[in-house]
């Protein structure tokens, strides 16, 4: 019988978390995180991570196995993750896939092109998105791949720093090296989607962000600031207290900020994954359908 993977997807804040836990407390299994900002060890309140209660009721892969200081792409994490679901899915039947980042999850369900990398070029990267703002890089992408710059959502940072680094390193186009051939895998995927009202979404992510601050991301954020050059800390939450700590912004505009970007992040996010017509999607509300779905559709 072909092994199973059961992703679980979704926007920010939704609780894809909690719902792992019991999928795979269901299915007696195990969980990949594909959340690429909890694979950081000195980023925790931020991230968002599975709490040490959450951490003990599952076996979790894939989070505080990085340092921020340690490159990572998306196609290291396909060959890691790959060989663990190997090693994984002798034992076990189905495994837990959950995360937010999309890129991610695809380098686990259908792979990812092979694409170069250069961390000296996206470190200068970064510090020209600091001093110029993004509008230099969008110029910049426009004139090397003008075919990318046209297909992608050109507000990310993440996204535009990731394409002119391989225009810059390579010399050729971004869009060049991305074919977008699903490679087979030796599992069936099933996708699950949760989602909400759009207004319940914004309620949640602005509530999870008040309990980060009084959880301590404020400090959390300044012992990191001194390391905001590095790719990992381009992140919502880490970046607005990080212009707050440079007197850009007061702190009640940075909280404040960051509940906008995290909405907007959520935003691209559920527009990412709409892109997967095979994904079943769940309002929150019917969360305690997804077993009985999930054991009508295959052999679980």
């Amino acid at each position: 019988m072909k092994k199973t993977l059961i992703s679980v997807i979704g926007p920010t804040a939704i609780g894809k978390t909690s719902l792992a836990i019991e999928l795979a407390n269901h299915f007696n299994t195990e969980i990949l995180s594909a959340d690429s900002r909890q694979f950081f060890k000195e980023m925790n309140i931020g991230t968002a991570k599975p709490t040490p209660l959450e951490l003990s009721q599952a076996p979790h892969h894939f989070v505080d196995f990085l340092s921020i200081k340690e490159p990572y792409t998306a196609g290291q994490f396909e060959k890691d993750s790959i060989s663990l679901l190997t090693s994984l899915f002798k034992t076990k039947n189905t495994v837990i896939l959950a995360g937010g980042s999309g890129l991610y999850v695809k380098a686990i369900t259908a792979g990812i092109d092979e694409i170069p990398a250069n961390p000296l070029i996206r470190e200068d990267l970064i510090q020209e998105l600091d001093k110029k703002g993004l509008i230099s890089l969008q110029n910049k992408l426009k004139k090397l791949d003008p075919v990318h710059y046209n297909n992608m959502d050109i507000e990310n940072p993440q996204r535009l720093i990731r394409a002119l680094e391989v225009c810059l390193a390579s010399g050729k186009p971004y869009s060049s090296f991305r074919k977008n051939e699903a490679k087979k895998r030796d599992f069936n995927t099933i996708s699950i989607g949760l989602t909400a009202n759009r207004d319940i979404i914004y309620d949640r992510i602005n509530r999870r962000v008040d309990i980060m601050i009084n959880e301590g991301l404020i400090e959390e954020a300044k012992k990191l600031h001194p390391f905001k050059h590095l790719n990992a800390l381009q992140t919502v939450g880490y970046k607005e207290l990080f212009e707050y700590f440079e007197n850009k912004v007061s702190k009640t505009e940075a909280i404040e900020n960051i509940k906008a970007h995290t909405r907007q992040f959520a935003k691209r996010q559920l527009t990412w994954f709409k892109k997967d017509t095979t994904t079943q999607w769940f309002d929150i509300a019917d969360k305690n359908q997804i077993i009985p779905t999930l054991e009508t559709i295959t052999e679980l």
